[in-house]
């Protein structure tokens, strides 16, 4: 069993953080503009503020008023939270808790990591922290959960919820819905079987799993062979994070590729639930609904990416939907009271399908597909829709804010193996394109997840991106560059109104909010994931690093 974390390194100050938080102050994240309690801004994941201190009008005023570093070369990929003037932040070495006035560090709690835990060198924490009744909780790269105190850092309990020697890490934010804490998984490339857990809050018991792939006897278990064990190691992990409609009391989460890419040992089924969204009870596991994005996943195009909750206008009626910028290309509109396809339309170049049918829900494909089971070599648009970040909604105007590469995947299936628990087994054999320099590589772009029209685009040229996005009352929408750059764009044009150059990558997303009545805007930076490197490692420095801008007085 894993040793209790060492104690919380504590740097003085007047004072500490109150404590927090009741289920109704998540509930209404953003209505306390002081607070942003949750990832992307609230459980509706819109990454949406409607501050409008800081706008388009005088955005160029906007400063750095502290940087504090996070003592870590590994990658910033999660975005803070904020409670009373206190900053919470991740990432796969630390946990910080930072005063919002002087960016001073109050504590730090390390994380420690299992003896020869594989990407002990590589360790990245998606998501943000996930705060409620005075805890902090987190997951660990080698598959703990860990609920901290928010007041000192102190560890108050882990849970070892699965073995990394059975191929299972771990980097996605726990939520807490209806007073249970859910976390997820990861490890789709590994030969695992993925699943969510529900735990107890208080004491870290506990209370359900749901695993992604249904065993014999479940509903879906017919989209598995029914002379192997496939399904037994068949993917589908959960290796983001969840959105909740506290209405409907429903949780939705995304699930990954299917396992191998090469369909043979799956029997060319649909392979439920991989490539999904679940439509969950919190309290129990159950689950209510689901949809598919894409059966028989054999490109690696999971269904994880943030599901956005929103109610909009179709047809004459208000409709309760999730909207998906789907790793797959397709950006979908489903119907969150009973999971049925709504829209889905193309956010950047497709091959691999020419459309959705509207009345299925299924992808209409096209010849890629024989192509890749013949053994050709295929080039896949898009090798990923965009890089595994938040995008925002304004529902103000209905629009999606995405940065959607515009890259192929070059794959061919592999000579076959035997699959083993906890071992790499995808069945491919997969290269990255060349890229002539000043090639467009992908875009920032308005979108209409209902039309599927483009409202403006930035071409991207040489590097694209890998931050998240946020939306604000300013008119403004704020994201990065794995260059480092820190930018704010025109919600109506795409034209970069300000930017600043941090001191590594910015790959996280940025959160807005007030503090003693002024507006203010973090970020996290620092160069970390595999795909950050490829295209920019040696280029750009590492080291993580927190950034808060204001704006300078006139």
């Amino acid at each position: 069993m894993k040793k209790i974390w060492l104690l919380a390194s504590v740097v003085g100050l007047c004072c500490g953080p109150a404590l927090a938080q009741t289920m109704d102050e998540l509930l209404n994240d953003g209505k306390n503009t002081d607070n942003v309690l949750t990832l992307s801004m609230g459980f509706d994941r819109k990454s949406y503020s409607p501050l409008n201190q800081i706008n388009k009008n005088n955005v160029k005023r906007l400063v750095p008023v502290w940087s504090t570093s996070l003592m870590n070369d590994m990658g910033e990929l999660a975005a803070p939270v904020v409670h009373n003037g206190v900053i919470y932040a991740i990432n796969g070495k630390w946990t910080f808790a930072i005063d919002v006035d002087t960016g001073q560090q109050i504590w730090r709690t390390p994380v420690q990591l299992e003896p020869n835990t594989p990407r002990a060198n590589a360790a990245l924490n998606r998501g943000a922290p996930t705060i409620y009744n005075g805890k902090l909780f987190r997951v660990t790269n080698d598959n703990y959960l860990v609920a901290l105190e928010m007041k000192t850092g102190r560890v108050l309990w882990t849970k070892k919820f699965a073995d990394w020697k059975e191929g299972y890490h771990s980097t996605s934010a726990p939520i807490v819905a209806n007073g249970v804490l859910i976390s997820g998984m990861a490890g789709g490339e590994s030969t695992t079987r993925g699943f969510l857990d529900g735990w107890d809050p208080e004491t870290g018991e506990k209370l359900w799993r749901r695993y992604t792939i249904p065993g014999p006897g479940e509903p879906g278990h017919e989209t598995w062979p029914a002379d192997s064990d496939a399904w037994k190691y068949g993917g589908a992990p959960t290796w983001r994070s969840g959105s909740y409609d506290p209405e409907l009391d429903l949780v939705y989460w995304g699930t990954g590729n299917a396992e191998p890419y090469d369909p043979r040992p799956r029997g060319g089924l649909d392979s439920l639930y991989s490539s999904s969204v679940l439509a969950i009870r919190p309290k129990t596991g159950e689950i209510v609904c689901h949809y598919q994005f894409t059966p028989n996943d054999v490109y690696d195009v999971d269904g994880t990416d943030d599901l956005v909750l929103a109610d909009m206008q179709i047809n004459g009626q208000t409709r309760k939907v999730m909207i998906q910028s789907n790793k797959n290309g397709f950006m979908y509109v489903v119907d969150r009271t009973n999971c049925k396809l709504v829209a889905a339309h193309p956010y950047t170049r497709v091959n691999w399908a020419t459309g959705v049918d509207l009345a299925t829900g299924r992808p209409q494909l096209t010849g890629v597909y024989k192509d890749f089971l013949a053994g050709d070599e295929v080039s896949v648009y898009p090798s990923r829709g965009s890089n595994s970040v938040p995008i925002a909604f304004n529902p103000n105007k209905g629009l999606v804010y995405a940065a959607p590469w515009d890259l192929p995947r070059l794959q061919k299936l592999a000579p076959p193996k035997v699959q083993e628990i906890g071992k790499d087994s995808t069945g491919v054999i997969a290269r990255q394109p060349n890229v002539d320099p000043g090639s467009v590589v992908g875009y920032f772009i308005a979108f209409d997840p209902l039309t599927g029209q483009r409202k403006w685009e930035v071409p991207l040229t040489d590097i694209p991106s890998s931050a998240g996005m946020l939306a604000t009352g300013g008119g403004l929408v704020f994201t990065g560059k794995p260059t480092g750059e820190f930018v704010a764009l025109d919600e109506d044009t795409g034209r970069t109104l300000w930017q600043f150059k941090t001191s590594s990558s910015v790959n996280a997303t940025a959160i807005t909010y007030t503090h003693k009545g002024k507006q203010y805007v973090s970020i996290a930076s620092g160069m970390g994931g595999t795909l950050a490197r490829r295209f920019v490692g040696g280029k750009v420095p590492t080291g993580g690093s927190l950034w808060t801008f204001a704006l300078m007085p006139e």
